[in-house]
């Protein structure tokens, strides 16, 4: 169907349009989900329950760290007292396909993007209509640092914490592949989408529903609130929820920044147009 003028398209002509969006990167997921197959073992093995392991980069790290700056020793992971089992019939093999379309729609986020900038395009200005390649660009470089960022800081400190917590000796933790699973997709996607959050902000901005006087004055709840969320992931340790807390907080404060500059922008053509 050929694009129609924004003043030319009914709301049906618009329902039209999402719904081929939907289409579109509906299939872009799942044949980048069919392309992880051919992976599936690095995907499983190496990558998924790359956290479940003493070895992994995140807990390294963090012990040579702790020994550069001179803290305790009970930062450094030698053993998970733990076991991951399956406890339903075809357990395996729905995890197996929703992680492959998880890991399909983390590689087909750029054309998504690129699907949504055509959806809403028509209802911007020339010259902002020619920042298509920032916009697909900023926002795939963002979603994938906060993936980054959930799978390296935010999954571990999370297995560490529940792994080493324990209420007494006579319990044993057997977690299920369901809830460690549902845990990654969980960190992973909301780390994601929360590294979005100056792009969400821009928009927000540019519509008048968003003022950096109003994130500016929510910044004491926001810095709470990332410190709760820090501290419920990680170990009870300062250096683990500095770790995690720190990124949130500038990704926050580039929010304020970003919100700052396009209302800026917005007041000065306002002021020359009257």
């Amino acid at each position: 169907m050929m694009k129609k003028e924004l003043n030319q398209m009914s709301f049906l002509d618009h329902l039209e349009e999402l719904r081929w969006l939907l289409v579109r990167s509906t299939i872009a997921i799942l044949v980048m989900a069919c392309a992880t197959y051919f992976i599936s073992d690095y995907l499983f093995d190496t990558i998924l329950f790359g956290p479940t392991r003493p070895t992994f980069f995140t807990y390294t790290f963090l012990c040579d760290l702790s020994h550069q700056i001179g803290i305790a020793e009970s930062i450094c992971i030698t053993e998970f007292p733990f076991i991951i089992q399956n406890t339903e019939m075809e357990g395996q093999v729905n995890m197996f396909v929703w992680m492959c379309i998880l890991a399909g729609f983390i590689l087909a986020f750029p054309y998504i993007l690129w699907q949504i900038w055509g959806f809403i395009s028509p209802a911007l200005y020339e010259k902002e209509k020619k920042n298509a390649v920032v916009f697909i660009v900023t926002s795939s470089l963002l979603f994938f640092m906060g993936v980054l960022f959930g799978y390296f800081f935010v999954i571990p400190m999370s297995v560490n914490f529940v792994a080493t917590f324990s209420v007494s000796e006579m319990v044993t933790n057997q977690f299920t592949l369901d809830s460690y699973m549902g845990m990654v997709k969980t960190s992973i996607l909301a780390s994601g989408l929360f590294f979005e959050l100056p792009i969400i902000i821009y928009f927000l901005t540019k519509l008048d529903l968003v003022t950096p006087k109003f994130l500016r004055d929510s910044r004491r709840y926001a810095i709470v609130i990332v410190l709760i969320i820090s501290a419920i992931v990680t170990p009870p340790d300062v250096v683990s929820q500095t770790i995690v807390a720190i990124p949130m907080l500038i990704v926050f404060e580039l929010s304020i920044l970003i919100s700052a500059i396009v209302y800026k922008n917005q007041q000065r053509k306002s002021k020359t147009i009257s």
